[in-house]
């Protein structure tokens, strides 16, 4: 049995971003990129992925395969006190989302994910939803 797959160190201006965000939604986020890593680990096809920022938010690309759709951390602008995963709005993965796990997340339009810090974080869904983005432009390809 394998461990834990490794979580590589934030770069530095994308550790910058996660100490902008307030606590306790800087401790979910950054559980979310511990997850992030964790799915594409487990994911055929999608690793490495790169972690830089886009619109000042960390973000995480498959960059190098190239099979998937960019995810963003960051903070919802109307919702204070939330986290969000964010997604592609161009896509229907956030469509998808709400219909599968309509009960497990709030949603903002068709773009992200809104996770209450003091909820626990729905980490079965949360990550079946990560695996539908890094694989989003290999699955539409097939």
């Amino acid at each position: 049995m394998r461990g834990a797959p490794a979580v590589p160190i934030i770069p530095a201006e994308v550790a910058s971003a996660f100490a902008a965000f307030p606590e306790p939604v800087r401790a979910q986020l950054l559980e979310v990129r511990r997850l992030i890593f964790a799915t594409a680990a487990e994911t055929g096809g999608v690793e490495p992925l790169t972690e830089t920022l886009k619109w000042g938010e960390p973000a995480y690309l498959t960059e190098a395969t190239g099979s998937g759709s960019t995810i963003r951390l960051g903070l919802p602008a109307s919702t204070e006190g939330m986290g969000a995963v964010l997604f592609n709005c161009r896509t229907p993965l956030v469509e998808t989302f709400r219909a599968q796990f309509a009960e497990a997340f709030v949603f903002q339009g068709n773009r992200a994910l809104l996770l209450d810090p003091s909820a626990p974080l729905p980490t079965e869904q949360l990550s079946m939803c990560l695996a539908m983005a890094l694989t989003y432009h290999r699955r539409r390809a097939a």
